[in-house]
């Protein structure tokens, strides 16, 4: 078998297999290698200059954790999902984001597995998966994983994650998978010691930041790069969604991302399937999503928070934090039309301008969302929007997300409106790191003045709060709530049939309000939402086919009441 490590600096490399050591041979371009006939089921280690042992960067499995051996996955063992399934494109996707450890009370694929025809039925054609990469412990989010090449243990093997790929395959979904290669977590973060996988001259929110452009950033580059194709490959996911693009510095003529980008088509089109390449940026820049001939990066969508941003705002009144910059109404009219509601003008919250006008962008480009596990919990107290509003103005923003020309997401619960909070969660086994990230909480939500005591995300009881509550589902509220959206999203997807001439011509939203009144419309593909609370009657062939007191389908020809409750939310079709 031949073993083989990237190791630049390094004097001599040896490879540990229990008690033996055998040497690696230098190479070219910093490798060393060496073709060993050895028993490797008890897993591996490699030594560079005499240190102790470390896991391989490139570790396929690590069952024993972050600082345990590395194991040999061979990837003709995880029977990737075959590829004659070709994913919905992002004009047609709804996407779902879940957490593995907390949808469901297992927390493993096999559990999330069983779930697979309620998502389907539901109507979502995408799932998002957040991190997998193998980070520290037995519970987190995910976004502190070191071993990027080995997935989670706790959520179950290699082999049963392939199978999750290809069961969610067989029903008609797609899977993305949440990647972080802006850093890496600390504990457990051997990388160092093997190269200049990292640069002080960037720092990053998280940390050290990865080394993209600096001397032998080419490696570093194809370290990462390798790590999204394996994804693709062997376990045949079908996008990766990257985690904050705006903290991967790289000042070369050929951005890091627009090399990802160039390197995941060409995968696309050898394996004759799409490929999608999601970013999550807060940046407003559709260079993100510009092709390379027009000096973008050539990345298919990125996440849109102002959509978020104003739609939270008018719904909760919340103005402490980023949610100052939004005024209400206007910006949630704004949101519906461009997606941006920032294009360059002074921010309050920044201290300066931010962003720039969305030109030449497709809707299909922009992910929005009403909810994510950012907003969700990257609150105090990891509450829901179900947690804070009644179910009309629930119904209303679903309608605003699911209606709105972009690719809309939903996290997990979000379409019965889960009372279970999503609270920051952690196991790390270094007590101190442990303390320093729970203080590092209470301070990070200074800005936004929320009530309440933080609870600690070291504590088990934490990440067991934050596990979905399917029992839910039998409660009337939360069954009527899921009906809604499961119209709302057979609408988006044109299962309700609309004559042809009816459908609008234009990409964007048409939206119309009146702040002072409270009300809002819009037109999108021949559909029109209308959220108020006394309205005028839609003239033209208009024919209502959804309202939000009522999640059934309305008889022909049927009005809304002269007067209903504030917020209230009727759907029509036609023209």
């Amino acid at each position: 078998m031949i073993f083989s490590v990237w190791a630049p600096n390094a004097k001599s490399v040896d490879l540990v297999l229990g008690e033996r050591r055998f040497a690696l041979e230098p190479l070219a371009d910093g490798y060393w290698q060496a073709d060993v006939a050895a028993d490797t089921r008890r897993g591996y280690r490699y030594s560079i200059d005499g240190s102790a042992a470390m896991p391989d960067p490139r570790s396929r499995w690590q069952p024993e954790g972050v600082h345990g051996a590395s194991h040999v996955i061979a990837a003709e063992s995880l029977q990737a999902a075959p590829h004659e399934f070709h994913a919905r494109p992002l004009s047609d996707a709804v996407i779902y984001e879940l957490h593995l450890g907390t949808f469901t009370p297992e927390g493993t694929y096999a559990a999330a597995q069983r779930k697979l025809p309620y998502l389907a039925g539901l109507g979502v054609t995408h799932l998002e998966l957040m991190p997998l990469a193998t980070f520290p412990g037995r519970r987190g989010w995910g976004y502190d994983g070191v071993d990027l090449f080995a997935p989670f243990p706790a959520y179950g093997t290699p082999q049963e994650l392939a199978g999750f790929v290809r069961a969610c395959h067989s029903q008609g979904l797609a899977v993305l998978l949440d990647v972080v290669y802006n850093h890496l977590g600390p504990d457990g973060n051997y990388l160092a010691q093997y190269g200049p996988y990292f640069t002080d001259h960037y720092r990053t929110g998280w940390g050290t930041a990865i080394n993209y452009d600096g001397p032998q950033s080419d490696e570093v580059r194809r370290f990462v790069i390798d790590n999204a194709l394996m994804w693709l490959t062997n376990y045949g996911f079908d996008g990766l969604r990257l985690d904050a693009v705006h903290a991967m510095f790289s000042f070369e003529a050929v951005h890091v991302l627009e090399e990802l980008s160039m390197a995941v088509k060409a995968l696309g089109k050898e394996l004759g399937r799409p490929l999608v390449l999601i970013a999550e940026s807060d940046l407003n820049d559709p260079r993100l999503i510009r092709a390379a001939s027009r000096g973008g990066y050539g990345l298919d969508a990125h996440w849109v928070d102002d959509f978020h941003h104003a739609i939270h705002r008018y719904f909760t009144g919340e103005t402490a934090g980023y949610y100052a910059d939004f005024q209400g109404l206007q910006d949630v009219a704004t949101a519906l039309r461009d997606g941006y509601v920032y294009q360059g003008q002074y921010s309050v919250h920044r201290g300066r301008r931010h962003g720039r006008p969305p030109l030449a962008i497709e809707p299909q480009q922009l992910v929005v969302c009403a909810q994510n596990h950012d907003q969700i919990g990257n609150r105090a107290q990891g509450e829901r929007l179900s947690m804070m509003l009644g179910v009309p103005q629930l119904k209303a923003i679903a309608a605003l997300t699911l209606l709105a020309p972009f690719v809309p997401l939903l996290f997990q619960g979000e379409e019965w409106g889960a009372k279970t909070p999503f609270l920051y969660f952690t196991d790390h086994q270094d007590p101190e790191l442990g303390r320093r990230v729970a203080e590092g909480r209470s301070r990070e939500f200074s800005a936004f003045r929320w009530q309440g005591a933080v609870p600690n995300p070291q504590e088990a009881a934490t990440f067991e709060r934050s596990k979905l509550n399917w029992s839910e589902l039998s409660a009337p509220r939360h069954a009527d709530l899921l009906e809604w959206y499961r119209k709302l999203i057979s609408i988006r997807r044109g299962k309700i049939v609309m004559p042809r001439e009816s459908v609008g011509d234009s990409a964007k939203a048409k939206p119309n309000f009146d702040a002072e009144a409270g009300w809002l419309t819009f037109v999108h593909n021949g559909v029109l939402a209308v959220l108020a609370q006394t309205v005028p009657r839609p003239g033209g062939n208009w024919k209502l086919v959804l309202r939000s007191d009522s999640a059934g389908a309305q008889p022909a020809g049927a009005q809304p009441a002269d007067a209903m409750p504030p917020r209230s939310t009727f759907i029509y079709i036609g023209g």
